[in-house]
């Protein structure tokens, strides 16, 4: 069955489409929540609060535009709407924090999944900036339009967020290192 078939069928409530559209659609949607979630519990919520979503609101879509890039916005937006409440807190940072860090050419070796745990451990409005701004290219002025929040918390959000990433980048990269000399 083609995408307009199935969306067709999923807009007259055919359990079976909305079951074969899951189905084909739910591991690039998953991939998508963890990107903005701190565990795989959270996606899951967020995966299916998504899809009820997409099937509530799939009367709305008119097969203009990527019926895929069409889930992937009711996604992202569940997953803001998840932390709206985190992210109007105050987070404090050290001020050690906020100085540059560099980094001299080195090789980490850390798989997809380290680095995304890294990510989940960002707190949730740093984590949104960096996910929505890196990941998936939204500008500052679109990210800031998405959060309610301003261009400037943006670009702040998103400069704490490498920061805090770089000094779990360089803790985890030394420890590594020492894990070899004694293991070596």
């Amino acid at each position: 069955m083609d995408n307009r078939e199935l969306i067709n069928k999923c807009k007259k409530n055919n359990r079976e489409a909305q079951s074969e559209l899951f189905y084909a659609y739910r591991d690039k949607l998953f991939s998508l929540c963890l990107k903005y979630c701190k565990n795989y519990e959270e996606a899951e919520d967020i995966l299916h609060d998504s899809f009820l979503t997409i099937f509530k609101k799939i009367n709305q879509y008119n097969f203009k535009g990527s019926f895929e890039g069409w889930m992937k916005r009711i996604t992202i937006n569940k997953a803001i709407d998840h932390y709206k409440n985190d992210f109007n807190k105050n987070v404090p940072l050290k001020e050690e924090l906020t100085s540059n860090i560099n980094i001299d050419t080195q090789i980490f070796n850390f798989s997809i999944d380290e680095l995304l745990a890294f990510i989940h451990e960002l707190p949730s409005q740093y984590r949104l900036v960096f996910s929505l701004y890196e990941l998936d290219n939204y500008s500052h002025k679109e990210v800031a339009k998405m959060l309610k929040i301003s261009e400037g918390t943006s670009k702040s959000n998103l400069h704490r967020a490498k920061i805090l990433l770089k000094t779990k980048i360089l803790a985890q990269n030394d420890y590594q290192k020492k894990m070899a000399v004694s293991n070596g």
